[in-house]
């Protein structure tokens, strides 16, 4: 990046302000150029100078910070982060902003272990790298829209075990990010209550997971929920991957089921979309579909490419349709993909 990613931060705690603050400065490739306490002094900030990336609190005095993203994305549309507190309102309450435009979630940074704060670091800068990256579109309405070393998934994955048994069940997996929320409800949405089971990795915060697969459950033919250790993957349902979790496939006979664990952020993330992909390669092979979406970096990659040479059948969502084409085209890139499809051909696809 030539120049420096401009951010307005808008949160009414001076202590958030102060603590993001620092959190971006340590990025070369990042300048705050302001902090308001809330959108009325955004506004202000605004005036006098465009920020590339808003980060924005939820709940705020004077103007939430749901009305200011429609303000922003209906006049003058710009990346939006929504930076929200861990709790189940705060949380369905931010999934509400993705829909209206926002581009990622940030929780909160919390002064607390060493390890947090580095890994806090992390999300955030990235975050904004991604969002920078959108290009937002303005809408008249709530309307839904269609450096640090990276570890690789063997910093949880265990060291492989002999064949099991075979199995003709398929199993599909899918990883997404930056823009993945709203492709998921499409992909999901599309798929017949009898589609073979689903595992799913979006990087999104803890706490979020929930309350996302909450709503796609209320939307979608199949069965939606938070993966939890040890559940069985079956047929017309999907599991989500726990916010700060990993989540690997494994399988027991011809069962299959998750495995939900405590690792080190994998490609600079946990969950880890390289964990799943590899495991699926592991212990479903040629009986696998694996699918990645929007998002920014190369989580996935690897894994896919481990995918297809174990038999599996890949498939990548094409750039037009994308949010971010960075996930796919790294994918793509490293030779792990078999076919290149739109969002809205590619349920179809997995279902043939």
């Amino acid at each position: 990046m030539a120049n420096k990613i401009k951010v307005l931060l808008v949160d009414d705690s001076a202590v958030v302000r102060q603590s993001l603050t620092e959190i971006l400065q340590t990025d070369p490739h990042i300048e705050v150029i302001g902090a308001a306490r809330d959108p009325f002094v955004a506004a202000e900030c605004m005036a006098k100078e465009e920020p590339d990336v808003i980060i924005l609190d939820v709940e705020m005095p004077r103007m939430d910070g749901i009305t200011f993203l429609h303000k922003i994305m209906s006049q003058h549309p710009i990346p939006v982060v929504m930076c929200s507190t861990l709790t189940e309102k705060g949380a369905e309450t931010t999934l509400k902003a993705l829909e209206y435009g926002a581009v990622e979630i940030i929780q909160k940074p919390k002064l607390s272990a060493k390890q947090f704060i580095e890994e806090s670091r992390i999300r955030i800068c990235d975050a904004v790298k991604a969002a920078a990256r959108v290009k937002v579109k303005k809408i008249s309405t709530f309307t839904r829209r269609p450096v640090e070393k990276k570890l690789t998934a063997d910093a949880v994955l265990a060291a492989p075990t002999h064949a099991m048994v075979q199995t003709t069940e398929r199993v599909v997996v899918v990883g997404a990010s930056t823009g993945g929320t709203e492709a998921l409800r499409v992909f999901l949405e599309d798929l017949p209550s009898d589609c073979s089971g689903i595992v799913v990795v979006q990087h999104m915060p803890e706490g979020f997971t929930s309350a996302f697969a909450n709503r796609l459950n209320g939307i979608c033919q199949i069965n939606i929920k938070e993966a939890r250790d040890g559940d069985s993957v079956l047929r017309g349902q999907a599991l989500i991957a726990p916010g700060n979790k990993h989540t690997m496939l494994k399988r027991s006979g011809a069962r299959y089921y998750v495995e939900v664990k405590d690792g080190p952020l994998v490609c600079r993330h946990r969950p880890s979309v390289d964990v799943l992909f590899r495991s699926t390669a592991r212990y479903a092979g040629k009986n696998a579909i694996g699918v990645i979406m929007t998002g920014m970096g190369d989580d996935g990659a690897r894994g896919m490419l481990e995918m297809k040479q174990a038999g599996a059948y890949t498939i990548a969502q094409d750039e037009k349709s994308c949010v971010v084409f960075g996930m796919p085209h790294e994918a793509i890139k490293f030779g792990g993909v078999d076919k290149i499809l739109p969002l809205n051909m590619i349920a179809q696809e997995v279902g043939r």
